[in-house]
């Protein structure tokens, strides 16, 4: 598999995306990237034993240290955060250091929203090893970490400077992490390619084995939509929220749920269908396309049912949601499958309704 490269272009800014096999080992390709002296890597237990050294050797002749969290989204936390700045400090960072996130969607909000804060702003690079990292966190500069309260309500916007998408590493990520991430990839053809969601309805089966050609394609079409949409609206002023489909009901899943229960992607799966039903619900979009899509999340492995819940719990976590406005909800609904739209001021209950189990 060659290595494709995508530019995100914000203006007069702009960085590569580089999508390949055994990328991580690449260094004279991804060392451009870094312009100080010193480097700090923020892993975690599960990625750090297989991919750390490999980093690690391609840093030589910089000042670096490693940090290794522990997994999970339960420590993407203010705490884990006060950990990077105190590695930052001992190793002597100032403002021309890098952080290298090298692992999912946990590790690369965290490490970039620690890069955001430290000396205001420092360089950050993604080097992401889950699939729903390659298609989705790692591309558009969000960071941020959880809350009690809430999924990413402290963060901040910061480009990193590369991303390198090594998609050998997805040989070992186990399958419900890589299912996850299809869910995301399902997301793009969902809100905004009806044509892209065709081809995975055909491609179900080889995306679900992993197969080479399917697997770069669906990376790199997520990245091209993602990239496009971030470049037009690059701190979610409009557009940019649409890559949210789904996702108002999946922070709340995940909140209610102690973040143990449902993967990030899981809840995604679980939300798009919520939002499919409460469109249908609203009498914006045909329910024969919420079956559609919830049939090609079950095609794929991934849920399309909410764990045991509180409605109204839920609902409360949802109030949150960053993209409400003025104490009104905003959610993104569709019209059908690729027609997406930010819609104001969704009726509480119809969300309880599609909220309380179906039986």
């Amino acid at each position: 598999m060659s290595t494709t490269t995508l530019e995100v272009e914000l203006g007069e800014r702009r960085y590569p995306v580089w999508i390949g096999a055994d990328l991580l080992s690449t260094s004279a390709l991804w060392r451009t990237a870094l312009r100080g002296s010193h480097v700090l890597v923020v892993s975690n237990e599960t990625v750090a034993p297989l991919y750390l050294a490999r980093v690690q050797a391609g840093l030589a002749g910089f000042v670096q240290a490693a940090l290794v969290l522990p997994d999970g989204e339960k420590h993407k936390t203010l705490d884990s955060t006060a950990r990077v700045f105190d590695a930052l400090a001992a190793l002597g960072a100032t403002r021309d250091a890098t952080v290298v996130a090298l692992g999912g969607g946990v590790i690369g909000d965290l490490a970039g929203f620690a890069a955001a804060a430290w000396m205001r702003g420092i360089d950050f690079v993604q080097m992401p090893t889950t699939l729903l990292a390659m298609v989705d966190s790692s591309v558009g500069g969000k960071t941020g970490v959880n809350l009690p309260a809430g999924k990413n309500l402290v963060g901040a916007f910061l480009q990193p400077r590369a991303v390198v998408a090594d998609t050998a590493t997805l040989a070992t990520l186990p399958a419900r992490e890589y299912r996850a991430g299809l869910a995301e990839v399902v997301k793009y053809g969902a809100l905004g390619d009806a044509a892209f969601f065709a081809w995975i309805e055909s491609n179900a089966a080889a995306l679900v084995e992993r197969e080479e050609n399917a697997l770069a394609h669906a990376i790199a079409q997520s990245c091209r939509q993602k990239s496009a949409i971030v470049a037009r609206d690059e701190l979610e002023h409009g557009e940019r929220a649409l890559l949210n489909f789904g996702h108002t009901f999946a922070h709340a899943l995940e909140s209610a749920t102690g973040y143990d229960a449902l993967l990030h992607g899981e809840a995604v799966a679980i939300g798009m269908v919520l939002a499919a039903r409460l469109s249908a619900e609203l009498g914006r979009a045909p329910s024969g396309d919420g079956a559609r899509l919830a049939a090609l999340l079950d095609a794929l492995g991934l849920p399309t049912r909410s764990p045991a819940i509180d409605a109204a719990d839920v609902l409360e976590r949802m109030r949150l949601d960053k993209k409400n406005l003025g104490g009104l909800l905003r959610l993104v609904l569709w019209r059908g499958i690729g027609q997406a739209d930010v819609v104001p001021g969704v009726p509480e209950g119809a969300i309880l309704r599609v909220l309380e189990p179906t039986g």
